[in-house]
């Protein structure tokens, strides 16, 4: 698993593995990571479905109650084929503007 720590958000990857074991290392490295804002970049993945996805949700739920950013970038699943509980945007950058903008709401209470 590689971390890609800047300021207070780290990027997530892992090339050549399953996604069950790359859920079971980012589970598994979770409390070094629970205070900093999350994007997990499954770009390594070819074959990523919405259900993929969803193995994300419980790790995405416990992350943001914590009032941190979890955002899961992928160009394979649309951000329409899963729930609103769960981050999903195409690019590192939008994934970023995503965190950006939840700090400034959480900032301002929204």
């Amino acid at each position: 698993m590689i971390f890609d720590s800047d300021g207070n958000t780290t990027i997530v990857f892992q090339e050549k593995t399953t996604l069950s074991t790359f859920l079971k290392n980012l589970n598994e490295a979770y409390p070094q990571l629970k205070n900093e804002h999350i994007i997990v970049n499954l770009f390594s993945f070819e074959k990523l479905k919405a259900d993929d996805v969803l193995e994300f949700l419980q790790l995405s739920d416990d992350h943001r109650k914590l009032k941190k950013s979890f955002v899961l970038v992928t160009d394979k699943v649309s951000y329409d084929d899963v729930p609103d509980s769960i981050c999903v945007v195409p690019t590192i950058q939008e994934a970023r503007d995503i965190i950006e903008m939840e700090e400034i709401e959480r900032d301002l209470e929204l």
